[in-house]
This record gives C-alpha cells, sequence and structure tokens, in this order.
C-alpha cells in the first residue's frame, strides 16, 4: 500500500480512506457556498476515493523516500514480488531500456567490475550512447540558451551531469561542478542551501541523495512550486530506475555516469516539463476528468471493474492528460504524481499507438523499490481512449490482454462506443456554459478526491504566450495563498487585462478570472453562481462512485 496511507496523520481515518465519518457524504450541502467541510463540497466522492490522501498542497511534497522497505509484509501487500531483488530489478529494467531505444541494456554488463576491483562502462553501453547522440543540443555561450525562462540540471552527489533541459551536459559539465560545490560548502556548515534570489532569478535547490537538482527560473512561480517540479524530475528517474537501483548503482560507484542508464529518456524529462508548462493539473496536484455523463462513466467503470486479473493493481481509462475512469485494487491508493507520471509516460511516445506494450514502471510514491509491469494499447486507433493496466506479474502478459478484450467485449455490449466518440469530440466544455457574462476562465480544485475541472482557454487567451501568461498569475496566487510563512485564504487581485480571485479552504481551492471591468462585489456573487453550476455539474466533471475490485 502507498506510504502517504500509512503514514498516519491525526486527521486520518483508521482504514487509509478518504472517506468523513459520521456519514458526512449523505449530509452535501446545497448553499450558495456549498461543501465548506471537506468531504461533503462539489466533486468530493461519495464512496471512497482513488488517491492516496493528499490533504494540502504541502502533503504532495512530503519525502518518504526508503519508507517502502520499513513497511510490514502486511501493509505491503499487492506491491511487487521481490522488489528488494537486484536481479530482478535488472531484468525488468532492460525490458525498459528496449522500451525506449530498442536496445536491450544489462545493468550488471553496464556496472561490470573493471581491473583493479573498479567499474568501468561497458563497450555496449558506449556503442548505446553512439546511437542516442543525435539530440540537438543548444550552444551555451549563446544569448539565446540564456534566454529561457527556466531551466532545469540534474548532477549527481559527485558532481557529474545527469540531465539538462537546454544545452549539452558535457558542456555544462563546469557549471554543474559550481552547483554541487555551493552544497558541499554549505553542507561543511552543517546547513543545507534551499534557494538564491538574484537579479530577478530564483535558483532552487533540491537534493534527494545520491542526486542533487537545480532550477534557475525567472517566472511567477514560488520557491515552494519550483522545488515540487523538481520533485516531479526525481520521481521521474524514479519511475525509470526505482529507488533500490539508483542507490546501488552509486553505491558501487559514486561518480557513476548515469546518462548511459538514461539515454534515450531524455524525451520523456523534456515532456514532463513541456506539460509542467501548460497543463495546471501539476500546479494543483491534481487530476482532470474527462466531462462524460455519469451513466456512460458508470458503465465504462463496471466494464473495466469486470474485465479483472489475479495480478492487477490499478485498470485505467484515459484521452490524452484527462482520467476517464480508474478502478484499482481494494486497499490499494494510487498517488496524484505516479498518475501525472503516467500521462507524461504516454504521451511521450507514439509508439504505444501501434499495439500493445509491456514494460516495467516503478510508481515511486506507491513503491519506489520494485517494478511493476503495465500493459499499454490504444482501444482503436482512432480513439484517443488508451486503456493502462498495471500488473504486479512481469509474466502475466497474455493474461492481462485478454483483460483488454474483454473490457472492449463489455463496451459494445453495453452500447457506450457512441457516447466516447461523442465526448471525445469535445473533451473541454467552455466557459460560456456556466453562464456568467465577465468568467473567463476558472480552476476549481476538491481536496478530498484529489480532482479539480477547468474549461477550455479561450479568448482573448488564444496565443500560447496569452496562455502561459494566464497560468502565470494562477501561480502567482497559488503561491501566496500556500505561503509557507504566511498562507492566505482569499486573494482578489486586479491587473491591467483581468481580474482574478482565489479561494482556499479545508474542502477545495478555486481560482477565477474576470473581466477587469468586474467589481469585486460582482466577482463574489459570479463565485456563488459558479459554486452551485459546479454542483449541478458535477456527477459529469467528477469521478464521484469509485469503483473496486
Amino acid at each position: 500500500m502507498a506510504a502517504d496511507v500509512h503514514k498516519k496523520k491525526s486527521w486520518e481515518v483508521p482504514n487509509g480512506s478518504l472517506a468523513p465519518g459520521d456519514g458526512q457524504h449523505t449530509e452535501r450541502s446545497e448553499s450558495p457556498t456549498p461543501g465548506l467541510a471537506q468531504g461533503t463540497e462539489p466533486g468530493a466522492g461519495q464512496e471512497g476515493a482513488m488517491f492516496v490522501h493528499t490533504r494540502s498542497y504541502e502533503d504532495l511534497t512530503s519525502p518518504e523516500d526508503g519508507a517502502a522497505a520499513a513497511r510490514s509484509p502486511e501493509e505491503r501487500r499487492g506491491e511487487p514480488a521481490e522488489q528488494s531483488s537486484m536481479e530482478q530489478i535488472s531484468k525488468d529494467f532492460s525490458e525498459l531500456s528496449t522500451q525506449l531505444t530498442g536496445m536491450a541494456l544489462d545493468l550488471d554488463e553496464e556496472m561490470r567490475a573493471g581491473k583493479e576491483g573498479k567499474l568501468e562502462p561497458s563497450p555496449q553501453s558506449t556503442r548505446r550512447d553512439s546511437v542516442l547522440s543525435g539530440k540537438e543540443e543548444e550552444d551555451v555561450t549563446m544569448d539565446a540558451w540564456r534566454s529561457h525562462r527556466k531551466h532545469v540540471f540534474v548532477l549527481s552527489e559527485a558532481g557529474k551531469p545527469v540531465y539538462s533541459r537546454y544545452g549539452s551536459e558535457e558542456a555544462l559539465s563546469s557549471t554543474m561542478g559550481v552547483m554541487m560545490a555551493l552544497v558541499s560548502f554549505l553542507e561543511a556548515e552543517k546547513n543545507a542551501i534551499r534557494s538564491i534570489h538574484a537579479d530577478g532569478y530564483k535558483v532552487v535547490f533540491v537534493r534527494r541523495s545520491p542526486l542533487v537538482l537545480v532550477a534557475v527560473a525567472r517566472t511567477r512561480q514560488s520557491e515552494q512550486e519550483i522545488a515540487h517540479e523538481l520533485l516531479y524530475i526525481y520521481y521521474q528517474i524514479l519511475s525509470l530506475l526505482t529507488w533500490t537501483q539508483l542507490n546501488h548503482i552509486f553505491q558501487q560507484k559514486q561518480n557513476y555516469d548515469l546518462r548511459r542508464l538514461l539515454a534515450g529518456s531524455e524525451r520523456i524529462t523534456d515532456n514532463l516539463l513541456d506539460l509542467m508548462a501548460h497543463d495546471p493539473s501539476f500546479l494543483m496536484g491534481a487530476v482532470r476528468c474527462l466531462p462524460l455523463a455519469a451513466s456512460v462513466r458508470d458503465a465504462v467503470s463496471s466494464s473495466l471493474q469486470q474485465a479483472k486479473a489475479k495480478s492487477l493493481v490499478f485498470s485505467i481509462l484515459l484521452s490524452g492528460n484527462q482520467l476517464v475512469s480508474l478502478v484499482r485494487k481494494k486497499d490499494q491508493f494510487l498517488h496524484p504524481i505516479d498518475l501525472h507520471l503516467l500521462f507524461n509516460l504516454i504521451s511521450s511516445s507514439s509508439s504505444f499507438r501501434e499495439g500493445e506494450a509491456w514494460t516495467p514502471i516503478c510508481l515511486p510514491k506507491f513503491n519506489s523499490s520494485g517494478f511493476f509491469h503495465a500493459h499499454i494499447s490504444y482501444l482503436e486507433q482512432e480513439m484517443d481512449l488508451c486503456l493502462l493496466l498495471v500488473s504486479t506479474d512481469r509474466e502475466d502478459f497474455f493474461t492481462v490482454s485478454d483483460c483488454k478484450r474483454r473490457f472492449q467485449e463489455r463496451l459494445r455490449r453495453r452500447g457506450v462506443q457512441h457516447a466516447l466518440h461523442e465526448a471525445l469530440r469535445t473533451p473541454f466544455y467552455s466557459v460560456a456554459q456556466v453562464g456568467i457574462p465577465d468568467l473567463r476562465h476558472f480552476i476549481y480544485k476538491s481536496k478530498s478526491s484529489g480532482l479539480f475541472t477547468s474549461p477550455e482557454i479561450e479568448a482573448p487567451y488564444v496565443q500560447e504566450e496569452e496562455k502561459e501568461r494566464l497560468l502565470g498569475l494562477y501561480q502567482y496566487l497559488h503561491s501566496r495563498a500556500h505561503n509557507s510563512s504566511r498562507p492566505l485564504k482569499n486573494i482578489y487581485f486586479t491587473g491591467p487585462r483581468e481580474n482574478l480571485l482565489a479561494w482556499v479552504t479545508n474542502a477545495f481551492e478555486l481560482y477565477v478570472c474576470y473581466s477587469p471591468l468586474g467589481t469585486k462585489a460582482g466577482a463574489i456573487n459570479a463565485v456563488n453562481k459558479l459554486m452551485k453550476w459546479i454542483r449541478k455539474e458535477e456527477d459529469r466533471l467528477f469521478i464521484l462512485t469509485p469503483q473496486t475490485y
């Protein structure tokens, strides 16, 4: 079970469920501002929840590296078997390497001992590097490279480059050496560097041994939000290697060049950074659902629930970066970060459309010590519906593949495919459907369900630069609301092009963008109407009755 569920807080119920006690779900508020109590807000699941309980933004970033190893056998029920076996992990990694690069990589060969007991790269990895060196790199001495609004660097504790968002890692090795020197210098003084603020830039450091992650940004994001994005990069690396394997490598050789193992995965990390720059899912730490009639979604979920296998832990149907349905094994909870990483993996490669893929995947917030195996396929070539079936058994491909066949058969019998086709034609709804004249856009998150909703971004935010500017304003409000030293519950922001309002409670978060001609009183009145509309449409915008098997 996910580590987060077992780290009990005083506000958690004994069984790890998110459902409030005392029957709160049956008392769903119909007031003008419904759902001020957690579990009764619009979008709150009525029968438990799909995700690990992340009560606040801060909970999303709580570290638990290595925590899986400390859990009892009962707590680890449903997790990959023999998760501490390096031999098994190496086999799984070889399969994943083949998926990413088309070339199998033997970890033992990669890390084989050379003369005098030292470790040296294998000839195979050298050939592999030459095959994968075609990535276009920017000249780090040019102004164009410096003009990027955000740079991300990953290095080992020995100062070895691992990843750079822009430019060649080799050309930046001296820069990364300086970064590591800053970290080491302060550690020698029994201190830790978290950030540097200078000349409009924020330099944020996150250390997750044996890696150091650094971002250099000139955006509206707070230090906390930038650190959150760096954690996503760290979890992305863990999803490819596992925490066990990563630590094993650097215990064997501290100055190992990790790029040898990660070669071919750069596009996945690049895609993740692109998604975080445009998709509010990462800012909200939540998942967006495809708008869908409740009867259709229930039929899909029921079909997924019935097409099960003994080894299945999660069955997930998604469209783009929106969730259609998720069925989980009883007592097993997924973390939103793990689901975001799965979304990113699928959107990073078009090869999944060509057939059925069977790939190892680590879900680092669920269990960072071992690999699951994921069956990934699209239901039809012309439909943007991708099915993920996450299994604990690496030998269970044909059984899991049969689950897909049975799922499709049940969808046909229930006659919901036409409704799915129609929903995919309009994957986003228009803000005009709310019926509030000055309303331009909004983001609403239900904290207890871990789900959020927002309409399509429309005029005047048509250009890509305008969309990024709007997200930047949301980032600014979010950082003010979640400021660690002085958090705010209500914010009203007036600007030359738009007015914005932020409202954060124990139950939900709401960020609203209005016309600049509106008044504060009008904005507050509009919030009441908006909350009523979300309540009215909640069964279409959220998954209220999640299924288990």
